[in-house]
């Protein structure tokens, strides 16, 4: 078995590919036509949260079986847990988008998943004093606060773009900060519950190393996280379904055969983004090394709002706010680079220090 090399430079590497599959995850979802809400959510969710996750263990985990026969079961059942209560934080940050758009969604539900997800499990397992006094700790908790401090003014832009949009267009067309603010925080308490379903699945992902996983091993805990998460998912808008009445629209709609290929296409493409930004986010915390891997979540978590409201650009949300407006959050996106190369510098002193 070979062992894993630290190169922290090249782990926040593969943390942007995945936070840059993240950012873009749900923008397929734009071009879904003549579905429901449900039956869309189904669809994406079938790949991302059950089909890929069992692919991608099954062909990256050697001896996969073997590997499940050693773990121990009581973190296989925490973990799918975990992955439960995750399921209903993506099922209201994805709604959330419905009524603050992907710009302010991604900045305070992400934002708070980075502090929560970041320091909560060290603070937990009584480490956090003892990772504050290694070297570059400071780097690492300058690169939370800033990360903290870009989210939140990216999502003060947010505020300040409700205000522009119902001066310049006289309504926000469905935008309801009240709304999308409970979902959102709500979404971001449950995504750091995913942070600690990875946590807890370190065990068994060394047992998958020993097996000759290598730097696949992460892998073997998205079998269980995201299968709950599945989960919770579906049964809500499995719950849809039946309430609304819209199964029919599985297999036939309005426009036609073709219409309905397409659907299935963009839920298969948003289903492999999401998985891909986590499939990214294994081959970047395995390679940070263990003296701050606790931080590969707030890398992935910073990197996400950054690429989240460039695709909010993209899409032409900030389009009719104000030139201030623009400028609190083209600060915000400064105030993250900034951020992600704080904690990319303490990972580096801190794998590097004698």
């Amino acid at each position: 078995m070979t062992p894993i090399t630290p190169n922290p430079l090249l782990g926040v590497g593969y943390h942007s590919i995945g936070a840059f599959f993240a950012a873009n995850c749900y923008a397929p979802q734009q071009y879904v036509k003549r579905w429901s809400w449900e039956v869309y959510w189904i669809a994406q969710a079938s790949w991302c949260w059950l089909l890929w996750p069992i692919i991608g263990a099954w062909l990256t985990i050697p001896h996969l079986g073997a590997v499940l026969d050693a773990a121990p079961k009581e973190l296989l059942l925490y973990t799918f847990l975990l992955g439960i209560a995750y399921g209903v934080g993506g099922t209201a940050f994805n709604i959330s988008i419905r009524y603050i758009g992907y710009g302010l969604t991604y900045a305070i539900a992400v934002g708070l998943s980075s502090v929560l997800g970041t320091l909560v499990p060290p603070l937990v397992r009584g480490h956090l004093g003892a990772v504050l006094a290694t070297p570059g700790s400071a780097w690492i908790m300058a690169g939370v606060a800033g990360g903290t401090i870009g989210i939140a003014l990216c999502g003060f832009a947010g505020r300040m773009k409700e205000g522009d949009l119902q001066a310049t267009r006289g309504s926000t067309g469905g935008f309801s900060m009240l709304k999308g603010l409970l979902l959102s925080l709500l979404a971001g308490v449950l995504s750091a519950v995913y942070g600690f379903a990875l946590e807890t699945m370190a065990p068994v992902a060394d047992i998958a190393e020993q097996f000759g996983a290598g730097v696949w091993k992460g892998n073997i805990a998205y079998l269980f996280a995201n299968t709950g998460a599945f989960v919770s998912a579906t049964t809500y808008a499995g719950y849809l379904v039946y309430k609304n009445k819209s199964h029919g629209e599985f297999v036939r709609v309005s426009d036609g055969a073709p219409r309905l290929r397409w659907n299935y296409v963009y839920a298969l493409l948003t289903g492999t983004l999401w998985y891909g930004q986590f499939f990214f986010y294994n081959l970047g915390h395995v390679r940070l090394g263990k003296q701050y891997s606790f931080s590969s979540w707030a890398i992935h978590m910073i990197m996400l709002v950054l690429f989240s409201n460039i695709v909010a650009i993209f899409f032409k949300e900030w389009k009719g706010c104000r030139g201030p407006t623009k400028s609190v959050v083209c600060f915000g996106l400064v105030v993250l680079c900034a951020a992600v190369l704080f904690l990319a510098y303490g990972n580096y002193i801190g794998e590097h220090a004698p």
